[in-house]
């Protein structure tokens, strides 16, 4: 059966890449640069991002550029599907949106552009949610209703290990950074409506994600739902945290471990683990 619908995202979306080519989703790359050198940030290995972060060389992003949303939506197009339905991260946190919508205005199929209100795999989700629905046969108003359920009820926490990150992108103080790093402070942050905001400080690696666990447990609602755990740097940290969450979320459906995308990397630093939760 030919699709009547093509779904797009970015690669913020944190989709492993063998995934999104099974189930038929495009995902368009944001700009990662190094000093003097920007590509696709798919094409920057960990290592290689770490090393630089923790050099101190200069780390920039940027959202894709408007002709790689075009070339998309018009290859869709002469698929011959009836609408694409493209879903990105918060406005709040990039103009990848506005972007995409600049490149939708050319293009000769209706392109529904979702603003998530997220980012990571709580994005990842609604794009295998409603490719899913796609390659069932799903028409666009469908797809649409499936993608509206999955970030409507998403949630999104992050642990992050060291506050230097965020204050090299202004997130926070020079002295608040310092006292944090003395007493071992370890933020937990969660996405509110588009934007990333404090949620709790914990002293001690092992405390932070226990109460990291503990949050996404809570705020599962007692919901069947899937279960993302992202990390940078951090895989051993990542496979025990979503075991426990196997534990802790007797609901949990789908359990996915993920490395995040190198751009939420660049931002949150090595070591920072995600957890997605989206209803199913």
């Amino acid at each position: 059966m030919n699709r009547r619908v093509a779904v797009v995202t970015d690669s913020t979306a944190s989709l492993p890449p063998e995934l999104a080519r099974r189930l038929g989703i495009t995902v368009v790359q944001l700009q990662l640069r190094l000093g003097d050198t920007a590509t696709d940030e798919a094409r920057v290995p960990t290592t290689e991002l770490v090393s630089a972060m923790r050099a101190r060389e200069q780390v920039t992003t940027s959202p894709p550029p408007s002709a790689a949303f075009f070339w998309t939506y018009q290859n869709a197009a002469a698929a011959g599907v009836e609408a694409v339905v493209s879903i990105h991260l918060s406005t709040e946190l990039s103009q990848t949106c506005a972007t995409a919508r600049e490149a939708a205005g050319h293009t000769r199929v209706p392109v529904h552009i979702i603003d998530s209100r997220a980012c990571g795999m709580a994005v990842g989700f609604a794009a295998i949610a409603a490719a899913e629905a796609a390659m069932a046969g799903a028409g666009p108003r469908e797809v649409l209703d499936i993608v509206n359920h999955r970030i409507s009820g998403a949630s999104s926490l992050i642990y992050v290990d060291t506050l230097e990150y965020l204050r090299r992108g202004g997130r926070i103080g020079a002295a608040q950074a310092l006292i944090g790093s003395a007493l071992s402070i370890k933020p937990l942050l969660a996405l509110n409506e588009g934007r990333i905001e404090p949620l709790e400080k914990v002293r001690g690696t092992e405390r932070a994600i226990s109460r990291l666990a503990a949050v996404a447990a809570a705020r599962t609602l007692g919901r069947p739902v899937d279960v993302a755990v992202e990390h940078f740097a951090s895989r051993e940290r990542a496979e025990e945290l979503i075991e426990r969450l196997r534990v802790e979320i007797p609901l949990g459906h789908e359990f996915l471990l993920a490395e995040t995308s190198a751009i939420i990397g660049a931002h949150a630093g090595p070591g920072a683990l995600g957890v997605s939760i989206s209803p199913c």
